[in-house]
């Protein structure tokens, strides 16, 4: 087996029978959850492709020749897209078991220099999840490719390549509104067919209603619904299975001869110009064929590949077969093909189906988008939102309010504007397609640089797949006037603002990095720092991975007291989608050890969730106490720190070792109750007091407090006891998060473009997001921030 196509290795080649079938069945459950999750959207094509196919001048070609040969792109489409390229190929470039756009790019730019921002450090490499499989040797091969070089060289080309995803993710929020309202709409328009007397202006009313609720539901997270989902796919892919075999037995068995691809060229033949620019609704039936990749997170690549190929593959082509072969005899049936084929008895219990089913589509793609905006947040290519946990169990489903209703609002507007399935449509497969092209773009990178394979196999699944889906795109443009427009306007809105949140937080970590204060002046000032040094704990907030912000000198020149213990605490993303807590935490020293200052980094994965567990300064403690006791029985690292010019060494401390270390012990839970050998409080009456009102108005704010106490270890050097005391003392005495409010201006030569991005675009969007306190969770009773002005 080979790891790295994405397939873990096993440590036995015969693993015995209990374990296999102990994986089988996880793998059965796990695709039988996937209907609810995944494959909602893919499944209620069936309402609106052939109506959407056979709109404008294809109406002169509506006779059996013509909708064979539909029926014929229809089934080679799902074959080829879908079953070849996804199943087969695309679940094998998973990163560490999660896909989409950002999943790829995140491969690239570990085995590539690729990112923009240079926060990335050595240690980072270090993270079990970094490696692709077990490329550390294929990885130095690749350090010689020509093509790897000439793509780090060039900066633009970077640029250009982000863009491109950046792109492609807004293609994808595009999806989260456009399913919900082609979805819901083409459902609710069943009603025609029994109640002639709804207009067009009633149904979208109606349409409207179940938009509403569906955006409004969203906060109570998709776990509280899920366990219905899946029965809801499930029964609703078995009635169209049914319906799909019925109609081809009643009205035209001959369908079946459309499988042979010759009747794809007798449909050119025939319909020539018409027939290319059908294609642009033909490509509907793989509209949602994305999200098997991109939530490949919560499932196994086995279990969507079971789902797939045994049930949703084979449920759809019986389906658009039996209303391919109920058109061949009912022409006149094009515009509302679905519901005019299914039998007059069955109507209402398959309209009350089709319309849960795209309900449920509709909430899986919202969930995608979600997700999506997450993982832009986390590569810092997105404003600060807020991000809820809507499950204790189930990691990952999350709830985003500002999107939801961005969303809802959006997709009221193209429910109102469009008022027709046809046009929503156009602009639909317009989104999917353009997501599909640009992952077929960067799977093809992933060939060459992650998997180390050759650019001719790599050219080789590029052209084949970017020849079938040009033509389907080149289609899709066609409509740009008709509806095609929009995704097209939204993305670039989107992708606007995403580049312009990334580039300024780009100039931000920049002037940060090319104004750290001097290592050299920090000494010159001795122990002290030339100030009073008052009991307690000062975190000081800094996106600098390395080096002291030129906001330390601003404290420092500006006020007169600071803290006895100074920890520099950097937060950032690195580009993995996890980060297990045994690795979170790198812990180093910033000048000797009598300055009191350390260096904190907590890393995040693109997918991990910053949990609001008030336990942050005690595993901060926690992990100091570690890094000073780990520093004491290992002198190399201490020499690292001899050269006093120089940042001391980092050291991964595990985020789980609170409670368990023999160098501090958790006395207690509670501030009352009074504990052997713990260190008193030493906060004064007034703040103690303070505090307590500050947490009996605001309950939901209260933190747990913990107590450490130092063991009686004889053994312990007197000058690391000595060194963790005042840690214990310090944090008996207060902690107070410390922050930069930074105001970014572009400098009076920079360029009217440059001005207008940093001055206006860059500065709005800081204004109108979260603040990075909230986002970070500081407590605001203990944040102190002073303001800085960045000249970018």
């Amino acid at each position: 087996m080979e790891p790295e196509f994405g397939i873990s290795s096993s440590s036995s080649r015969n693993p015995p029978p209990l374990s296999c079938m102990i994986n089988l069945s996880r793998n059965l459950l796990l695709a039988y959850q996937s209907f609810g999750v995944v494959y909602g959207d893919l499944s209620t094509s069936p309402l609106y492709v052939f109506s959407s196919t056979f709109i404008g001048k294809l109406n002169n070609h509506q006779n059996d020749e013509a909708i064979f040969g539909v029926f014929s792109l229809l089934f080679w489409t799902l074959t080829l897209i879908p079953l070849l390229k996804y199943v087969f190929i695309m679940l094998t470039a998973d990163d560490n078991g999660e896909g989409g756009t950002f999943a790829l790019y995140s491969l690239l730019c570990r085995h590539a220099k690729l990112s923009l921002l240079p926060n990335q450090q050595a240690a980072d490499e270090e993270l079990s999840s970094y490696r692709y499989g077990t490329l550390s040797q294929s990885s130095q091969t690749a350090a010689s490719s020509p093509l790897k070089r000439f793509l780090e060289k060039h900066k633009k080309l970077r640029t250009a390549l982000l863009l491109v995803v950046l792109f492609g993710a807004s293609m994808v929020i595009g999806d989260g509104m456009l399913t919900p309202a082609i979805s819901v709409l083409s459902a609710v328009s069943g009603l025609k067919v029994t109640e002639k007397k709804l207009t067009d202006g009633e149904l979208v009313l109606i349409a409207c209603v179940i938009l509403v609720g569906l955006f409004a539901l969203q906060h109570f997270g998709t776990h509280r619904v899920a366990f219905i989902f899946a029965p809801i796919v499930i029964i609703w892919l078995v009635t169209i299975f049914i319906l799909g075999i019925y109609n081809t037995v009643v009205w035209n068995p001959k369908i079946v001869y459309a499988f042979s691809p010759h009747y794809i060229i007798k449909f050119f033949r025939e319909t020539h110009k018409e027939g290319w620019i059908s294609l642009g609704g033909i490509l509907l039936c793989i509209t949602g064929t994305e999200a098997m990749f991109a939530d490949l997170g919560h499932f196994t690549a086995f279990s969507i590949r079971i789902a797939f190929a045994f049930v949703i593959y084979p449920c759809l082509v019986v389906q658009y077969m039996g209303q391919a072969a109920f058109l061949s005899k009912n022409v006149e049936s094009i515009s509302n093909s679905f519901f005019d084929s299914v039998p007059e008895p069955v109507f209402w219990p398959v309209f009350v189906i089709a319309t849960l089913a795209a309900i449920v589509g509709s909430q899986a793609v919202i969930t995608a988008t979600f997700s999506i905006v997450k993982q832009c947040h986390a590569l810092g290519c997105f404003p600060r939102v807020k991000v809820v946990h809507t499950s204790k169990h189930i990691y990952g489903q999350i709830y985003i309010p500002e999107i939801n209703w961005i969303l809802m609002v959006l997709s009221l507007l193209v429910t109102v504007g469009f008022q027709d399935t046809t046009l929503i449509g156009n602009a639909y497969g317009l989104a999917c397609m353009s997501v599909m092209f640009i992952t077929t773009f960067l799977m093809a990178l992933v060939i060459v640089f992650v998997w180390q394979r050759s650019v001719i196999l790599s050219t080789a699944f590029l052209v084949f797949f970017w020849f079938i889906e040009g033509i389907y795109l080149s289609s899709a443009f066609i409509k740009v006037p008709q509806g095609g427009w929009l995704p097209l306007v939204l993305s670039f809105i989107f992708m606007l603002v995403m580049y312009i949140w990334h580039y300024g937080t780009r100039m931000k970590y920049n002037y940060d990095l090319h104004n750290k204060v001097s290592l050299k002046w920090l000494l010159g000032l001795g122990p002290s720092l030339g100030i009073v040094r008052v009991p307690g704990i000062g975190l000081i907030y800094s996106e600098l991975a390395t080096g002291v912000p030129a906001i330390f000198s601003h404290f420092v020149t500006n006020l007169p007291a600071f803290h006895n213990v100074l920890v520099f605490v950097c937060v950032k993303s690195v580009p993995v989608p996890y980060v297990s807590p045994e690795e979170r935490f790198l812990i180093g020293r910033i000048c000797p050890r009598r300055y009191g200052m350390y260096r904190c980094i907590v890393r995040y994965g693109y997918k991990d969730i910053q949990r609001d567990d008030g336990d942050f300064e005690n595993q901060l403690i926690q992990s100091i106490a570690e890094f000073i006791q780990m520093e004491a029985d290992e002198p190399h690292f201490s020499s690292s720190e001899g050269s006093s010019s120089l940042d001391g060494r980092m050291a991964v401390i595990s985020s789980r070792c609170v409670g368990s270390s023999s160098n501090l012990i958790i006395a207690s839970e509670t501030v009352d109750v009074s504990i052997g050998n713990s260190v008193p409080s030493s906060r004064s009456i007034t703040l103690q007091s303070l505090q307590s009102a500050f947490e009996d108005e605001n309950p939901q704010l209260r933190r747990r407090v913990v107590r450490f106490q130092l063991p009686e270890n004889p053994r312990m050097d007197p000058a690391v006891r000595e060194e963790l005391m005042e840690l214990v003392q310090a944090k008996e005495s207060g902690v107070a998060y410390i922050m930069g409010h930074s105001y970014v201006k572009a400098r009076r030569s920079s360029s009217f473009l440059k001005k207008f991005v940093i001055d206006m675009g860059y500065s709005f969007l800081r204004k109108n997001c979260r603040g990075p306190a909230v986002g970070l969770n500081i407590p605001h009773i203990s944040l102190i921030e002073v303001g800085m002005i960045y000249y970018v």
